[in-house]
């Protein structure tokens, strides 16, 4: 196996030892099969990187854990490692440790690791647990910043959050059915998908979601469904629950995703959904609104999302000056078929 990175440089890539990364690359046995894909993820994320970012300058190693589906995960690595070129002189490498679903002990050992091995800076995004909160903690106090990103722990020692204010989110989802759905006072209800009630920031949006309804729409009533993950499988199945005990829904707010499998899931019952509003641009959802199976997605510029969490990262590292006062929070997009933004990344 010939690759053109030093061996050390993998090693710190991969979060394992000098000896193991040899073993792996001359192929000798006796590694952990889980150690090898760790090993082959680093090979494959410093030829990636390599290409962006040059190997001079102040090096920055960065650690990003996300229980998040794929389809958002995939974008979120695609808008970060565009960004990188923008960082210059600094040169920050990234490790990603991604999953669709994690328990939370799971979580936990892969933050300790991250601690044990060292690291920069932490990009996180999990639920707001207090085993989660509690490990955030021991990372600060090692010197280890933590942005989290899209969903918050508020209660944590984590550096900053970086994403939409979720609760104006939550709102602004409320506006656009309770205008679209129109002003009748017919009784109707409108389906809410979460991929799980332990995330903050989709509890945050729900909030902002039922107030807002309360307060301008009250003919409308909710029906929510979570746990889901925002995969299709499980999240379809939610649905079609919903959909078979609930006869007067008329509308979705998908606060969790899994945007395709609801979809199926009302065509499958041939029931109409007359408004149909999601969150973020990931390719699945940029279909989804070509196609008119989706009336408008909530998004906020990941780039610049990624950009300001390597910023917050590289001022806890003392390689930027200190903000005269907090960043603003991300824009809230309404994007509409007839106003969808370029995104090289899904394309």
């Amino acid at each position: 196996m010939t690759h053109p990175f030093p061996v050390k440089v993998v090693a710190l890539q991969a979060g394992v030892s000098v000896a193991t990364v040899d073993r792996v690359i001359k192929q000798r046995g006796g590694v952990h099969a889980n150690t090898v894909r760790r090993v082959m993820q680093a090979l494959d994320e410093l030829a990636r990187q390599s290409t962006q970012v040059g190997l001079s300058g102040r090096k920055f190693m960065l650690d990003v854990l996300m229980v998040a589906p794929r389809r958002f995960t995939d974008a979120v690595r695609a808008a970060l490692e565009s960004e990188l070129p923008s960082l210059h002189p600094a040169v920050l490498r990234s490790r990603f440790h991604l999953h669709e679903t994690l328990e939370v002990d799971g979580i936990v050992e892969q933050l300790e690791r991250i601690r044990k091995n060292g690291s920069h800076g932490v990009l996180l995004k999990a639920p707001d647990l207090p085993p989660v909160a509690e490990a955030v903690g021991r990372l600060a106090a090692a010197g280890i910043p933590v942005v989290t990103l899209v969903t918050d722990l508020p209660a944590s020692a984590r550096r900053s959050y970086v994403g939409m204010d979720n609760r104006a989110a939550g709102e602004t989802a409320a506006y656009l059915i309770g205008q679209w759905l129109g002003s009748a006072r017919k009784k109707q209800q409108v389906l809410v998908t979460l991929s799980s009630n332990r995330f903050h920031g989709e509890e945050e949006r729900e909030i902002g979601f039922r107030r807002a309804l309360r307060e301008r729409h009250r003919h409308l009533s909710i029906v929510e469904v979570s746990e889901g993950h925002g995969i299709d499988g499980a999240t379809g199945a939610l649905v079609r629950q919903a959909l078979a005990a609930h006869p007067a829904i008329a509308a979705v707010y998908s606060i969790g995703g899994g945007n395709a499998a609801i979809v199926r899931a009302f065509a499958q019952a041939d029931r109409p959904c007359q408004v149909f509003i999601g969150h973020d641009l990931d390719a699945d959802n940029v279909a989804l609104l070509k196609s008119g199976a989706i009336q408008a997605v909530l998004h906020h510029d990941l780039g610049q999302d990624m950009r300001r969490a390597c910023q917050e990262v590289l001022r806890a590292q003392g390689a930027l000056p200190a903000l005269a006062q907090p960043a603003p929070l991300s824009s809230i997009q309404v994007v509409t078929p007839w106003n969808l933004p370029a995104l090289n990344c899904l394309t």
